[in-house]
């Protein structure tokens, strides 16, 4: 296999530094993109990678990060959407949209569809990392900021659940025709209940679940993630189908909406909306 380049969000701790690390041993050519300029730069510095900051709470800085990428990597072939998390109390961004909703939807959606060129030429493998707890999710295009009975685990379930009808969406938008041709592949994986610094920003019960003797019954940062890296490494339609939901390498149920094709297009046409795409 010849030398990749993967981009990782979310790459300064848990589960997308465990990519990274198995990935640059690979000998791909890793780009760490992290929020905290002194863990993203430690990573980096450990795996001699190349490194960017971006805050995905503010979606200029997602643009910028993406006219950073775009400069730098005429090439990308696997982009690993893995930055988010689970927040606290109802919280608007400062471009005006409910925090865990931006950080884990709208933030990835503008960066991917800022690098989409570049990602179709690339014939790229697009990775969204989901989660079991989309189960917990309702969407309503129409309170996408969770204005009237917030809470917390729903809008994480919820924008957890519009990972997987983004990744629906993009394969039914840009996927390949074959293998071979220009377009891409995409898949959705939840990567289990890792011990991670994930929720400890949250007020919700999951911070203290992280902080407490249930800790060391979670998965490793390293087997949360084996489906992330199995995915890039193996190949669609043979070893998974692009489009698709996955959950310890195998095609998983998901909320009854994720396979809504109506809901997937007009999610996607209104998260341009948000994003001024």
């Amino acid at each position: 296999m010849s030398q990749r380049t993967i981009v990782i969000t979310g790459a300064s701790d848990g589960i997308g530094a465990s990519a990274a690390r198995t990935f640059s041993k690979a000998g791909d050519n890793v780009v760490i993109v992290g929020r905290s300029e002194a863990k993203t730069k430690a990573i980096a510095t450990e795996l001699n990678a190349d490194y960017f900051l971006a805050d995905f709470s503010e979606l200029e800085q997602v643009r910028t990060l993406a006219t950073q990428l775009r400069a730098s990597y005429p090439r990308i072939d696997v982009l690993a959407n893995n930055a988010g998390g689970i927040m606290g109390r109802h919280q608007l961004t400062i471009d005006g949209h409910e925090s865990t909703f931006q950080i884990n939807h709208l933030a990835p959606f503008l960066l991917t569809t800022q690098l989409m060129d570049v990602l179709i030429a690339s014939s790229a493998k697009i990775i969204n990392t989901s989660s079991m707890a989309n189960g917990f999710g309702r969407l309503d295009l129409q309170h996408i900021n969770s204005e009237s009975k917030y809470a917390t685990n729903r809008a994480y379930g919820t924008a957890k659940l519009a990972n997987i009808l983004f990744t629906s969406e993009l394969h039914r938008r840009f996927g390949q025709v074959s293998p071979g041709q220009e377009g891409i592949t995409t898949a959705a994986f939840h990567p289990g209940v890792v011990r991670t610094n994930f929720a400890s920003e949250s007020s919700s019960a999951m911070r203290h679940a992280y902080k407490t003797l249930l800790n060391r019954f979670m998965l490793s940062p390293e087997q949360g993630a084996d489906t992330l890296v199995w995915l890039a490494n193996g190949t669609p339609g043979r070893d998974w189908e692009s489009g698709a939901y996955y959950v310890k390498r195998a095609v998983a149920k998901a909320n009854k909406q994720a396979y809504d094709a109506d809901l997937a297009r007009r999610l996607w046409d209104r998260s341009a909306e948000l994003v001024n795409a």
